[in-house]
């Protein structure tokens, strides 16, 4: 045998599993030149990676805008809560004034509050009250509201009732009416209008008829 007979080629091979038995990891894709080669749809994992980011993102933004809209919901509804318990508890301490009011209304019909310390007294209690909120309503010639008024007295056809007679005032605090005024309902200048008109025609007509 020749010398270049004895020589054989070296025995090569590739190894074409897809993972590594020693690691365990998937191995890359390698081209028949050996070397690495990317993954053909890398740009299409790339937009596709943008879009679950981007849907992510909405789903976060728009947990966010609900959580915010109920914590201004209840920071409102926390603030009504509150100016009512207010406006419930100075309508409750108020409301134990009246009659300290009404004492002093008759002090004042009795001119007992024409001058002196108690006239002092009186105006400062009765600006303090206003200043708080405290209205009241009442007087002769205002139009009769069943709403702020208890009649217990009526004089007329009743057609245009108004205040005749105020035997105790009414008071609101705010919209809430704390005490009806006590009143006599009389007719207003529409009715008396009215039935002096009546009058005048029912006496021409008696006249001409004689």
């Amino acid at each position: 045998m020749s010398d270049g007979n004895s020589e054989q080629e070296p025995i090569t091979f590739v190894d074409n599993r897809k993972i590594d038995p020693e690691t365990g990891e998937i191995r890359e894709a390698v081209a028949d030149n050996g070397s690495a080669t990317a993954p053909a749809e890398a740009g299409d994992g790339a937009e596709v990676l943008a879009d679950a980011i981007s849907v992510e993102l909405a789903e976060r933004t728009a947990d966010l805008q609900r959580l915010t809209a109920e914590y201004a919901n209840y920071r409102r509804r926390v603030e009504r809560d509150r100016k009512v318990a207010i406006d419930t508890a100075k309508a409750a301490v108020v409301t134990e004034l009246l009659g300290v009011l009404d004492d002093l209304d008759r002090a004042r019909a009795h001119g007992d509050l024409e001058s002196g310390p108690l006239k002092g007294v009186a105006d400062k209690l009765a600006a303090a009250l206003q200043k708080q909120g405290l209205e009241e309503f009442g007087s002769e010639g205002e139009p009769f509201d069943p709403t702020l008024h208890e009649a217990v007295q009526h004089e007329g056809s009743g057609h245009d009732p108004v205040l005749g007679l105020v035997m105790r005032k009414g008071y609101r605090f705010g919209d809430r009416v704390l005490r009806h005024a006590l009143v006599g309902v009389t007719d207003g200048v529409a009715d008396l209008d009215r039935a002096a008109a009546e009058t005048e025609a029912s006496d021409d007509a008696d006249a001409n008829t004689q």
